[in-house]
């Protein structure tokens, strides 16, 4: 049977989408010369016209990808990574965790640009309140001061914030400066929102307003890193390698086996991975394309193979977003300008006149450059290592008596047999306000498989929940779960008020 032919662009579509593509690249470089000027400040100036310029050729790269029908990637061409590409961590050397003399080589980027509003907290994300009154940050900066103290080390920790994040985040690093740890940050790039209809940019002036701003995903971590100056200072430190991950991903501490192990194959770049489980289906994933190892995005893959995708058979682990890389590769990189990302188009609405208008924000991951490096691979480790706290489902899950916590770290009860439990909370429960109230005393959990709550519930002191608990409320009634319930394979449904004599 013959294969349908697929549409394919004439040339003169082609000439008239290159021809428009042209004339939005130079009428955005023309508006982004007049925001340019509207800085007075000589030094302020040259930094923001870097950030412009840095902004125009994802801008570019977008407008020529986006008139390029062949641009998709071949789905025929995807292969599973050979064993060089993916490694299990099991199988590298235990003797590796050993040496501790290589903290001297390592330094510590914790990506910090995230707000906590789909939390319903204020400022930065870093500074949710999550074990034992301990943030995010406490909790990264007792990780590293444990390491430096314990192998008399000095192992920097650097914060990249966005212009969201980076004031209230210097105010509160300094309460940590009498611990030892050198800790430094820096701001990622403040790109401009685009018009989507225009595609020219929404700000007119340098100090217009905040929502006509976005920071451009952490793919935008090496430029930053290069212009910042901390680069520079960390190579002439002798620093080699540096251990990137998401600030709210609790289980992303130092592990010296894998450091050990990146300088002893070489290689210039390390993702870590971790299995793929359901609720993980929609994670990047490693491919071999082209006898090149690259990460594959669920964005990136055509509506027909998406089922496929998902498929955790197939696609076994995905990206926990860890990253080792080589400091002098960066650098190399950054200054040929042979860096190029995917471009990751979000589209947001902003508030003008009254009105929602439709913007593009356009983005990059640093998991994508995975590609540009020599001797890149993945590294497949267990589930501990990665922890987000996206969620307050997830938070329930990390306060809980499943972990105690040990140096900063968070550690699995050892009574826990099998993966972390799923748990899903409902809308009343999205804001950390409302998961409070809610939930003021955590339940215990070691046994748990599958927990989801529905609706206006509460939950007692001292309550145990097992094995799979469902609990739904109906609209408008109110279920109160007493002091010291034990709840074991149950569903509870509509309206419950136990009042204690």
């Amino acid at each position: 049977m013959s294969t349908p032919k697929r549409h394919v662009k004439t040339h003169s579509t082609y000439a008239f989408e290159s021809n428009t593509s042209n004339v939005a690249a130079s009428q955005m470089r023309n508006v982004l010369n007049k925001l340019a000027d509207s800085v007075k400040d000589e030094e302020k100036r040259q930094r923001f016209e870097n950030e412009l310029d840095s902004f125009f050729s994802l801008f570019r790269r977008y407008l020529i990808e986006k008139s390029q029908s062949n641009n998709a990637l071949d789905w025929e061409k995807i292969k599973s990574p050979n064993p060089e590409e993916v490694v299990s961590y099991a199988k590298i050397d235990p003797e590796l965790a050993d040496n501790t003399e290589n903290l001297s080589k390592l330094a510590v980027l914790k990506l910090n640009g995230g707000l906590g509003t789909s939390m319903g907290c204020v400022g930065p994300k870093s500074v949710i309140e999550v074990r034992d009154g301990n943030t995010f940050l406490d909790l990264s900066v007792r990780q590293i001061e444990y390491l430096n103290r314990n192998y008399d080390s000095d192992v920097p920790l650097l914060l990249m914030n966005s212009f969201n994040t980076d004031k209230d985040t210097e105010h509160l690093i300094k309460k940590y400066s009498s611990n030892r740890i050198r800790i430094r940050s820096f701001n990622q790039s403040r790109f401009p929102r685009v018009y989507k209809d225009s595609l020219l940019p929404v700000p007119t002036e340098f100090d217009d307003a905040l929502d006509a701003w976005y920071p451009p995903g952490h793919g935008d971590l090496f430029e930053a890193l290069h212009a910042s100056g901390e680069l520079d200072a960390l190579i002439a430190q002798g620093r080699e390698i540096l251990f990137v991950s998401n600030g709210d991903n609790l289980g992303a501490t130092v592990d010296l086996k894998i450091l050990n192990h990146m300088l002893d194959t070489g290689a210039e770049y390390i993702m870590e991975l971790t299995d793929k489980t359901r609720a993980d289906v929609k994670g990047g994933t490693l491919i071999n394309y082209d006898g090149q190892v690259r990460l594959l995005e669920v964005a990136q893959v055509p509506k027909e193979h998406i089922d496929e995708f998902k498929n955790i058979r197939k696609f076994k682990n995905f990206n926990t977003n860890n990253l080792w890389i080589n400091l002098k590769a960066i650098k190399r990189l950054v200054e040929s300008s042979t860096l190029e990302m995917e471009i990751i188009p979000n589209q947001k609405t902003i508030i003008r006149g009254g009105h929602e208008i439709n913007v593009l924000q356009l983005e990059t991951a640093c998991g994508a450059a995975i590609r540009h490096f020599n001797g890149a691979h993945g590294v497949v480790v267990p589930r501990s290592r990665f922890l987000p706290v996206k969620t307050c489902s997830d938070l329930l899950l990390v306060k809980s008596d499943l972990f105690h916590l040990q140096h900063g770290a968070l550690v699995i009860d050892e009574d826990r047999f099998g993966p972390n439990p799923l748990i899903k909370l409902g809308s009343h429960f999205k804001k950390v306000s409302g998961f409070s109230a809610r939930i003021p005393h955590i339940p215990k959990i070691v046994e748990l498989d599958h927990l989801t709550i529905t609706g206006n519930v509460f939950l007692g002191k001292n309550v145990t929940l097992r094995g799979t608990v469902i609990i739904v409320c109906s609209d408008g009634q109110k279920i109160d779960i007493p002091n010291g319930s034990v709840l074991e394979n149950v569903v509870i449904t509509g309206n419950l008020q136990i009042l204690e004599h």
